[in-house]
């Protein structure tokens, strides 16, 4: 009990007295005049850099400017495709006529039949041809720095989206079709979904549907108790289901930027579910969402309130057995350090370590690091200071950028032209259930990890002593995803780098989200799975595509065969908690802080 109180008792509600974050010690403390001034244009800007994106268009444009061969490639450029287009539109109304351009693999645009008639295929196939030659334009510049050209090609790209002739009435056959079958009605239909979502942003409100779906009672009902309590974070330790267990516990740890029931959504998907009735005694992190009063944070908070007080809670309620550890996005990467740094006390209470689209490596960071330089985060920084988290809206802009087509502008055209509301899921529903982060832990995750990748490089310090991933020696099962735009795959295989243990590691179709919510039976799973022993050959990434055969199904099955044979045989299952070790059963699964909002 004494324990519980102390991890409930509160902390500081304001920072240390220096103003500057703790990740830049070397910086000179910004004015609270400056930090205003940012914190206020945050708000119109969306918490993007003024500064960010003028250095990136003035890095471009100088350098455009200065090559004059450039210029001469593009306008060769332009005339071919001006010459192809006119040939394609020649004989775009004949039944023979071929596309002169073809989309992108992920863009589906303009895959529908009616984008085949004319003059519908002349339009997109314009809009194709035009959208490749700035593609040009804003590549393959010399001089300019890669992260400044991804950035100038990003902003651009987005731009072209913004007039695709998918979003206007008169040029998409669809919007034209509907609305002359319906009277107009999908447009009468469209304006009330349009003002529904913009009273629901208004007063912060839940999209439609998400009533549906509320933790505890459709979504996240897996049996269990939570076992313990503190500031940061409620233990989830799960009801058995089989008449015996698998010795050794499974913890899993997801990432703070959402909330864990993702990995316990409807009982037909959810991965919590699916290990209990494998025989599998499940704990399960839940973080709290943290507001202005948390922050003071930091990621050492998160690891010791976090990943290690729940070890030791685990420890406790299952005493005298190892523990298979899984994280989950961040929630992985804070568990690589939680390992490297157990394995440097020669704490050897991990049995194995899993980590789900999770990197170690923030190099290859896909496109969201186009969101993370010097110049970004100052600025968010002030923001933060400001509100003292960052806002769940903030954050959610940015993902949504990433995948603008499938997130934004369908869904524009689909709810406000086509009248059509999509039915909402459990997954989207958890999606759109998001979580703010602390000033001081979102400060130092960015520039300790993503700007300055100190883990993979062994920069990353605990206690003031570096944490070293080769130093791990439990085996591990590395789970990344296809079409991943978060935690790109080829970055979370870079673990094979420093792994100093076995890695199985696993690539799964799907996207970051989809990809490992992938339970039996969901259509159109497949995955590639392969072992390297300490010691073997490091293959590129490329070559393990190549030699690694495909597999039919969900990779669920795999990880459960893999901690399978990991036991050390079965046992009569654990009771719930453990009241004389200071972890009494408390509120039944799923607890208050995935209801915080």
């Amino acid at each position: 009990m004494d324990k519980l109180k102390q991890n409930l008792a509160p902390g500081p509600a304001t920072l240390p007295a220096a103003p500057c974050p703790p990740a830049c010690p070397d910086i000179e403390p910004p004015t609270v005049t400056d930090r205003m001034l940012h914190a206020a244009l945050g708000r119109m800007t969306s918490g993007i850099s003024p500064a960010a994106l003028a250095l990136a268009w003035t890095d471009w444009t100088l350098h455009l400017a200065l090559s004059p061969g450039k210029w001469a490639r593009l306008s060769e450029k332009a005339l071919r495709k001006a010459g192809r287009f006119g040939d394609y539109a020649a004989r775009a109304a004949t039944a023979d006529a071929q596309p002169c351009i073809a989309p992108l693999s992920q863009d589906r645009r303009f895959s529908g039949e009616a984008w085949q008639q004319w003059p519908f295929n002349v339009i997109h196939q314009g809009f194709l041809l035009n959208q490749q030659w700035w593609h040009n334009v804003t590549t393959g510049i010399g001089g300019v720095s890669p992260h400044h050209e991804q950035v100038v090609s990003f902003v651009a790209r987005q731009l072209l989206d913004i007039v695709s002739p998918v979003n206007f009435v008169a040029t998409n056959p669809d919007v034209l079709q509907a609305t002359v079958e319906q009277g107009g009605m999908n447009f009468v239909h469209g304006a009330a979904h349009l003002a529904d979502d913009w009273w629901r942003m208004l007063t912060e409100r839940p999209p439609a549907g998400a009533e549906n779906f509320v933790p505890g009672r459709q979504v996240a009902v897996t049996p269990g108790r939570v076992v313990l309590r503190n500031r940061l974070m409620e233990l989830i330790q799960y009801a058995p289901t089989t008449p015996d267990v698998h010795a050794e516990p499974v913890l899993i740890v997801p990432a703070w930027i959402m909330k864990y029931y993702i990995l316990d959504l409807s009982p037909r998907n959810s991965l919590v579910k699916y290990l209990v009735d494998r025989g599998h005694t499940v704990f399960m992190v839940s973080w709290h969402n943290p507001g202005e009063a948390d922050r003071d944070l930091g990621m050492d908070d998160y690891l010791r309130l976090g990943v290690l007080a729940a070890l030791d809670a685990v420890s406790a309620i299952v005493p005298d057995q190892p523990i298979h550890a899984a994280g989950y996005c961040l929630g992985g990467t804070l568990l690589a350090i939680a390992a490297a740094y157990l394995a440097r006390r020669r704490d050897e209470r991990l049995h194995s370590l899993t980590l789900l689209a999770a990197q170690t490596d923030f190099t290859e960071a896909g496109e969201l690091s186009l969101f993370i330089d010097d110049s970004e985060l100052d600025y968010l920084e002030d923001i933060m200071w400001h509100q003292g988290y960052l806002q769940t809206r903030q954050m959610a802009g940015a993902f949504q950028l990433l995948r603008s087509n499938d997130l934004v502008w369908s869904r524009i055209v689909n709810d406000y032209l086509l009248g059509q509301r999509q039915p909402l899921t459990d997954l989207m529903a958890w999606n759109a259930d998001a979580t703010r982060m602390p000033y001081r832990m979102h400060s130092e995750y960015l520039r300790r990890l993503f700007l300055k990748n100190d883990l993979f490089e062994g920069r990353y310090r605990v206690d003031d002593r570096p944490v070293v991933l080769a130093d791990i020696r439990a085996p591990m099962f590395v789970v990344a995803t296809e079409a991943d735009h978060v935690a790109p795959w080829k970055s979370v295989y870079k673990i094979n780098l420093v792994a100093g243990a076995d890695v199985t590691f696993v690539l799964t179709s799907g996207g970051h989200n989809a990809g490992i919510v992938s339970e039996p039976g969901h259509r159109g799973r497949r995955f590639r799975m392969a072992r390297r022993t300490n010691g073997d050959p490091y293959l590129a990434p490329d070559d393990w595509v190549a030699a690694t055969p495909t597999r039919d199904g969900s990779w669920w099955h795999a990880w459960a065969d893999w901690l399978a044979a990991a036991s050390n045989g079965r046992t009569a299952p654990p009771a719930l908690g453990a009241p004389d070790q200071g972890y009494a059963p408390l509120d039944a699964a799923p607890g208050r802080y995935v209801l915080e909002r």
